[in-house]
């Protein structure tokens, strides 16, 4: 996740920067004494910023008129020597309030919950990412959302989708490089389903619904702890 750092207290932004510095998933982009200079790079980089870590109690602008100012704002998590500002931070849907002085295991848990909030907020936007195929002498666009599942047909592959079908000169292998790992898996060798259209798990099978009624789908047997074990299952 791409981050920046709030706070006017040097020494605050030094123990974040270096906790920061621990973490694989999280990269200070900048750091910022002014949250109005911050504020301005927040507008000018939109789509670059993940995570703020955002300071109250500093001059010209305090963190809850930063808050205020902000329109679509990336994920925030508070970093205060006071927690009397915690409920009203968290009607701006704040990801997390830590206390100063802010331990590395506390600091470490706030930036973990943002990166799975991160993950799932990619994957949703995965979904409306397409792919262009060639159907005779034209190019077709599909949305990775409308595919329901891929099939291997020798030096094939069929992209099945509600209302067609698109057969592709290309391995398994290459297309499911491109596709969201998130959100479809490989479940045999010959297929790759989207499981956000899977109905239901039925022994060795997956089961998604098509316009036509249901298609049946093997599970590989070198495929299924894999898949189980990465299901959202209420009974793990």
């Amino acid at each position: 996740m791409n981050c920046i750092l709030i706070d006017d207290d040097e020494m605050s932004r030094r123990v974040i920067e270096e906790y920061a510095s621990k973490v694989d998933f999280v990269n200070i982009l900048n750091s910022f004494s002014n949250p109005v200079d911050a504020l301005n790079f927040v507008r000018n980089n939109p789509d670059n910023v993940n995570l703020i870590f955002l300071d109250i109690e500093m001059p010209e602008m305090n963190g809850m008129e930063f808050l205020e100012a902000t329109t679509n704002s990336p994920q925030v998590i508070i970093i205060s020597s006071k927690d009397k500002y915690a409920l009203k931070a968290f009607d701006y849907s704040v990801t997390d309030y830590l206390l100063k002085p802010v331990m590395f295991p506390r600091f470490f848990k706030a930036v973990s919950k943002a990166y799975e909030k991160f993950n799932k907020q990619r994957s949703a936007s995965d979904l409306d990412k397409e792919i262009f195929v060639k159907k005779n002498n034209t190019l077709i666009r599909i949305k990775y959302g409308d595919i329901l599942w891929v099939e291997a047909l020798e030096n094939y592959i069929v992209i099945n989708t509600p209302n067609e079908r698109f057969t592709i000169h290309l391995t398994m292998k290459s297309i499911e490089n491109q596709l969201p790992i998130e959100k479809f898996k490989r479940i045999h060798r010959s297929y790759i389903v989207n499981i956000s259209r899977i109905e239901s798990i039925e022994d060795n099978s997956v089961v998604i619904r098509t316009n036509e009624g249901r298609k049946i789908i093997p599970i590989g047997k070198s495929y299924r702890d894999k898949l189980l074990n990465e299901l959202n299952l209420l009974n793990k």
